[in-house]
């Protein structure tokens, strides 16, 4: 940065403006090369790897309701919300998984947004306590996606 002899600041000299542009340009033009499925495959890798970073009960069930959502409605995207495994449409959340070690809870929870279409009258869950993922559990959350994406 330019400087007068005095010491006062004077503002970026003009070759550093040009460096400023030069190095945004640069950013823009490597965003626009990652394709949509680059990003979408790093997402599900984000995913995946925190699901693998987890205890081992919560990794278990999150990754049995990883499996369900994205057989179940292979239209939802997974990514990272709030450092958590959700499933998204069109960029939104509909679902996601919460850690019991997250919140330090007694049980880990499936919880959908208001994005989800689970309205059942004046009064519907949003979100499911999860301490095992059993058969008949993955054929309920099976359901509730497949309802969710409705």
């Amino acid at each position: 940065m330019s400087s007068t002899g005095s010491g006062t600041y004077e503002g970026f000299t003009a070759e550093e403006r040009a460096a400023m542009k030069d190095h945004a340009r640069e950013v823009k033009a490597a965003a626009r090369r990652a394709s949509r499925a680059d990003k979408a495959a790093e997402a599900e890798r984000e995913v995946l790897a925190k699901i693998a970073g987890m205890r081992e009960s919560d990794r278990v069930m999150a990754e049995r309701v990883h499996a369900v959502v994205t057989a179940g409605a292979p239209e939802l995207a997974p990514k990272l919300w709030y450092g958590m495994p959700a499933y998204a449409r069109d960029g939104r959340i509909v679902c996601f998984f919460q850690s019991a070690e997250k919140f330090k809870a007694r049980y880990a929870t499936l919880g959908f947004s208001d994005q989800a279409r689970l309205d059942d009258g004046p009064m519907w869950a949003a979100g499911f306590a999860l301490t095992e993922v059993t058969a008949e559990v993955e054929e309920r959350i099976a359901e509730l996606v497949k309802r969710a994406v409705g």
